[in-house]
């Protein structure tokens, strides 16, 4: 567990001045126990490059998998195919759950570099490295140059910033305007910026809100509002309710907001009934979407998320700095209350996914980068025997994964993903051992650099090996076998069954059979566009002269028994796709 070391100086956070920025900086950092060199301008860019390099060229290692990724990759393909940037669909099916901020950026990506994975994922992985930047900038900007590396680095290497960075959700993209808003809010209330430079960064936080809003929805207002109103109340202080430029700040939010939503809505009169009710309130207070969890549930997706950071949890709980007369409400105040209000918000809820509270932790590397402003060479040493200690144990059990291997996953899936997780603790404690040489050398800063940078590495190792994993829900394994069939324009059709990424990978809609899930309201308000039962099915490819179809075994066994004309063109642990020529 971290914990602090003494400090002979009054302990004040002092704020950093824009023009005299430097001799401000070099004070605060010196306080220290591991006061050091500042680390060198080229080697901040070239691990700045190493971190670039391993975030995005690490996106194209995986193929995309059903249902999130599939579902997204597919609303933005549709989207550029159809040119209707207005409408979502999914499969050719209206689809509202979600705004559409992502679709159309990721649609650009499409349009730019064509229909791949690593244009897929793009907007997730730029979003989450722009929110590492975020809060590297603000630490930088509140505390000092090493402050804000040592922010960068611990945000970049959390293991959910960086693994939902690489996986094709809305998360990320709320994360980052979550994350702007805060440090923008954050910087014009301590930084010593004049009034213009403080009112323009209030306004950028009401722009962010307004793409938080455009990626997710409501919540995109909900978070930093609340936080607005509980940080004010718990500090009985009001002036940052003040300071908000409420009626410019409401204009810009709506300029860039509104338009979407009054445009769609126009054009579906079912919309708004299903976005803001269904979609909102009902996904929040009831158990329609089942996925339920315990009040816990959040709990040890926040300690696995933190990793390699985890110890420093109950550290930044302890004594706040004093803020100093211009400072009556503390940064740290502010992110306080934001992390914990987004885990209650979101353990208190109905449906609860584990990428939902993602944007805790952009709030949390902010907090441990304060922190690790006064936490001397002796104290991290201590640190890195945990994160240490956990890939060890990883080392260990990857040499075990043939014992849960499954009829449904397969033992050389498992080989594949345990071969991944040892030569990634190779990995990650090669780099904690010259983490730990940099620490006795008093390099603090480049210690925890170097520790984030193995991490990060070690994770995207990881990742890569998990592809063999993530084939068995993903099409991408069959595209090749169907495509031969499907040349002439015959249906293909999912019965009972649907993976997300077939439309993608085949460029081409599914007609599903006897399937509803997320596509209920589409269906509702299109219905020839699927097939009700099972039955209708069976009449319409008697009839086809040519056809293809995914399924489950329980629905292969079922036409099997009807004698139902067809030939399997592929088949694994958990599916089949037949055919009828």
């Amino acid at each position: 567990m971290l914990t602090q070391a003494p400090s002979s100086t009054p302990r004040q956070a002092r704020p950093l001045a824009v023009r005299n920025a430097a001799p401000a900086a070099a004070h605060r950092e010196s306080r220290g126990a591991s006061a050091e060199r500042p680390l060198p301008a080229g080697l901040l860019a070239f691990l700045l490059v190493m971190l670039a390099a391993v975030w995005f060229g690490s996106l194209s290692t995986r193929s995309l998998i059903s249902p999130d990724e599939g579902r997204y990759a597919s609303l933005a393909w549709e989207m550029l195919r159809s040119g209707d940037w207005v409408t979502p669909r999914l499969n050719g099916l209206l689809y509202f759950e979600k705004p559409p901020l992502q679709y159309w950026i990721s649609a650009l990506f499409l349009h730019l570099f064509g229909l791949n994975v690593f244009a897929a994922r793009l907007w997730p992985a730029l979003a989450g490295f722009l929110t590492v930047l975020s809060v590297g900038g603000a630490a930088w900007r509140l505390w000092g140059k090493e402050a804000g590396i040592r922010s960068l680095a611990v945000a970049a290497s959390m293991t959910w910033v960086f693994g939902n960075a690489h996986f094709l959700t809305l998360d990320a993209s709320l994360t980052l305007f979550l994350t702007v808003a805060l440090c923008a809010v954050l910087i014009a209330e301590h930084a010593d910026a004049t009034v213009v430079e403080r009112r323009n960064w209030i306004w950028l936080a009401w722009a962010a809100m307004a793409g938080a809003v455009l990626s997710k929805g409501l919540v995109g207002i909900l978070i930093p509002g609340a936080t607005l109103v509980l940080t004010c109340a718990s500090r009985r202080d009001f002036g940052l309710w003040r300071r908000m430029h409420w009626v410019s700040g409401v204009l810009i939010f709506l300029v860039l907001a509104a338009p979407w939503f009054v445009l769609v809505s126009m054009r579906n009169p079912a919309f708004a009934q299903f976005f803001f009710i269904h979609e909102h309130f009902a996904r929040y207070l009831s158990n329609v979407h089942q996925r339920e969890g315990a009040w816990w549930y959040y709990l040890p997706l926040l300690l696995g998320g933190m990793f390699p950071w985890t110890s420093a949890l109950p550290w930044l709980w302890t004594r706040r700095t004093a803020s100093g007369p211009s400072q009556a409400i503390a940064p740290q105040d502010i992110l306080i209350v934001y992390a914990a209000f987004v885990l209650l918000f979101f353990s208190a809820s109905g449906s609860k996914l584990p990428s939902y509270i993602l944007p805790v932790f952009p709030a949390l590397a902010l907090l441990v980068g304060l922190r690790l402003r006064d936490a001397s060479p002796r104290v991290l040493r201590r640190h890195l025997l945990f994160p240490v200690a956990v890939w060890a144990i990883v080392l260990v059990a990857s040499t075990q994964t043939s014992r849960i291997a499954s009829h449904s996953t397969p033992a050389e899936v498992f080989a594949q993903l345990g071969g991944g997780a040892r030569w990634g603790a190779v990995t990650f404690l090669s780099f904690a051992a010259f983490a730990g040489w940099l620490l006795r050398r008093r390099g603090a800063t480049l210690a925890i650099a170097t520790l984030a940078l193995g991490h990060v590495l070690s994770m995207a190792v990881v990742m890569a090996a998990h592809n063999p994993f993530g084939q068995l829900k993903s099409a991408a394994p069959f595209v090749s076998a169907l495509e031969p069939v499907l040349q002439a324009g015959a249906p293909l059709f999912a019965v009972r069954a649907y993976d997300q990424t077939l439309p993608f990978y085949l460029r081409r809609d599914v007609t599903l059979v006897d399937y509803q899930d997320e596509f209920a309201m589409g269906q509702a308000l299109e219905p020839t566009r699927s097939i009700a039962s099972f039955d209708e099915f069976v009449a319409r490819w008697k009839a086809l002269p040519q056809a293809a179809a995914y399924m489950d075994f329980p629905s292969y066994g079922e036409l099997h028994e009807r004698g139902i004309p067809m030939r399997v063109i592929y088949q694994d642990s958990r599916r089949v796709v037949v055919s009828k020529q």
